[in-house]
């Protein structure tokens, strides 16, 4: 359990430095190409959600993420789940919403800046991508589960 929590922790370290790197650097450039025309890195202030939906919202954003993170501490500490894809999914759905919480308490807006040209995306931030792949997790748990569930009847 205190494992879970320790790793919720180190993802919120690894988001929050990529933050202050990028405002340490990026900043001043706007913009610094890794691969022209396909990926880039360029400074964003998000003030909403995916794509800027809801902008200005943040009371919104803050009551969702705390409903969110005590959910899921509570459903840890009561439940106690064994399936290490279902622990997976759900730390980095933590660790993802936790890093943006921090940002919209303390800066009134999420920075982004991963900016993958080749389509065209929205800017994000590595909080996103652990929110993104543990809700992808989290969905293939509850399939196979119910498969399992419904094979065994």
């Amino acid at each position: 359990m205190g494992l879970f929590f320790v790793g919720v922790g180190g993802l919120l370290l690894l988001d929050q430095l990529s933050k202050w790197l990028v405002l340490e650097t990026l900043t001043k450039v706007d913009t610094q190409a890794l691969i022209e025309g396909v990926l880039h890195f360029t400074y964003c202030e998000n003030r909403g959600a995916a794509f800027g939906i809801l902008e200005n919202q943040i009371w919104f954003f803050i009551v969702i993420t705390v409903l969110v993170l005590f959910g899921v501490g509570y459903y840890m500490v009561r439940y106690r789940p064994t399936s290490k894809w279902l622990n997976g999914s759900l730390l980095l759905l933590t660790g993802g919403a936790l890093g943006n919480f921090v940002d919209r308490i303390f800066r009134g807006y999420v920075i982004d800046f991963i900016d993958f040209r080749l389509i065209d995306f929205a800017i994000f931030n590595v909080a996103d991508c652990f929110v993104v792949v543990g809700a992808c997790m989290l969905a293939i748990y509850m399939i196979f589960s119910e498969y399992k569930k419904e094979k065994n009847k």
